[in-house]
């Protein structure tokens, strides 16, 4: 087992990850930001590191400091938590090149995946279900525009290399297709240095249904259920919840079995997330996958009583994992992510110092933050400041116990998403769990019509 992880990352991902290292009998190390210095994953490490200035370009993306902060300290790991490098090929490769392990997939495989296009592929070729689209990136617009009219409009153009949302438009027809196809190049090239983009169908009215996926070095590979993220903003995913309301015993059991089949057709070591899109005839497609720890693990770990990161680390370190089979699914699990942002001035960040931070309690209720009173939120990285994840017996009490918990949440100082939230759990769609991954586009104004700041969810 490791003596010492590096966690090349921060917020409250960089708490969990010194928490699961802590029950391992690990010693942690942290590093930061200047913006960062009075962060809690600074304090509960057992060593830390400034890399830098505020800015992730110059701190937390710089791979020759955080190679050098591990070996000034002697850690013998680094987790990568998610987001900043956690599906860099070429950290990875520096890591181990440096002697220094990984906690991840492979190198190999986080590039497989990585790649939009060629994860496609890779799926399709185990026979897992993708949604129609061009073989692999195209330039040439007009080539694609040929592709758009013979699938069949509305159509999504994506980043070979994306995800978080960028680089992703929807042409709705022929006329918006050039101008669609260009502002996706445009962002790609922003946010990942690659141009490369493919088209697909767009489905519509479709669900966001991802499966936990994980393995070890031993060929020991299994899903631990799915989650459902259809409640999403611009392709961010704002709550997400498991089971999913859409999915039955059957159908559940043939998308795990495809998530497998394809995490085992790469020899997936680690954890991470086979995405699907479920459309309106209960037909799924192969979206992408995520090589990397989620946001919403806490569903799954809640959902399980698997502690996910701690699995990650025993797998890095050699060891088998303890699961060896889907475990059971025990109840129903929904997560808020609330993010320091204002609904009425389309959420609009909302950084500064928060001057009160009450979290809720009680059985069956889990807050993930690295926020406190006193703490001031950094206007230069995301903006959530925590996880609200509720366990009922079943979806009812796992919605009845989120609005307490939201309403009982207290935050002074800045703006949150706490009431829109609220608002979104006492939606009558919600409710009876009839949404899908426009639901917020449509529901947009009803949920932010009298929603004052400040007011209870």
């Amino acid at each position: 087992m490791f003596k010492k992880i590096l966690i090349a990352n921060r917020g409250e991902i960089a708490l969990r990850i010194i928490r699961a290292a802590r029950e391992l009998g690990i010693e942690t190390v942290a590093v930061y930001s200047e913006a960062d210095r009075e962060s809690l994953h600074v304090r509960f490490a057992d060593d830390d590191v400034c890399l830098g200035p505020a800015p992730a370009r110059d701190s937390y993306l710089k791979i020759p400091r955080l190679i050098a902060a591990a070996e000034i300290t002697g850690a013998d790991a680094i987790h990568p938590g998610y987001g900043f490098l956690a599906e860099n090929a070429e950290f990875a490769e520096i890591c181990a090149a440096s002697g220094i392990a990984f906690i991840g997939p492979t190198p190999h495989q986080i590039r497989m995946m990585g790649d939009k296009a060629t994860a496609r592929k890779t799926m399709a070729a185990c026979g897992v279900p993708i949604v129609p689209g061009t073989p692999g990136p195209i330039e040439d617009v007009d080539e694609a525009l040929e592709f758009a009219v013979k699938a069949g409009f509305p159509v999504i153009i994506k980043a070979a290399a994306g995800g978080g949302g960028k680089g992703m438009r929807v042409a709705r027809d022929a006329d918006d297709f050039a101008r669609s196809f260009q502002l996706a190049r445009s962002e790609a090239i922003s946010a990942f240095g690659n141009g490369d983009v493919y088209v697909e169908k767009y489905l519509e009215r479709s669900r966001h249904i991802e499966f936990q996926i994980l393995g070890d070095t031993h060929g020991n590979v299994i899903h631990l259920g799915e989650r459902d993220c259809s409640i999403q903003r611009r392709h961010q995913k704002l709550i997400e919840e498991a089971p999913s309301p859409a999915l039955t015993p059957a159908l559940r059991e043939a998308m795990g079995e495809a998530a497998v089949r394809g995490a085992k057709a790469i020899n997936y070591v680690g954890a991470g997330t086979v995405e699907m899109l479920l459309d309106a005839n209960g037909e799924f497609f192969f979206m992408e996958m995520n090589t990397r720890i989620q946001v919403e693990h806490p569903v799954t770990e809640m959902l399980t009583g698997v502690d996910l990161v701690k699995e990650q680390i025993r797998v890095a370190a050699g060891l088998e994992m303890r699961e060896k089979q889907t475990p059971s699914l025990r109840g129903h699990v929904i997560e808020c992510r609330v993010n320091a942002e204002d609904p009425m001035r389309n959420f609009q960040p909302s950084p500064g110092k928060i001057d009160v931070f009450n979290v809720p309690g009680g059985n069956g209720v889990r807050v993930d933050t690295h926020a406190y009173a006193g703490y001031t939120v950094p206007p230069y990285y995301d903006s959530m400041i925590a996880k609200l994840i509720c366990h009922g017996r079943d979806r009812e009490e796992a919605i009845a116990k989120m609005k307490l918990a939201l309403e009982t949440f207290i935050v002074q100082g800045i703006t949150t998403t706490i009431p829109f939230l609220g608002k979104v759990m006492r939606d009558p769609h919600f409710a009876k769990g009839d949404f899908h991954t426009k639901f917020l586009e449509q529901e947009g104004a009803y949920l932010l019509k009298e929603l004052v700041p400040g007011a209870k969810p």
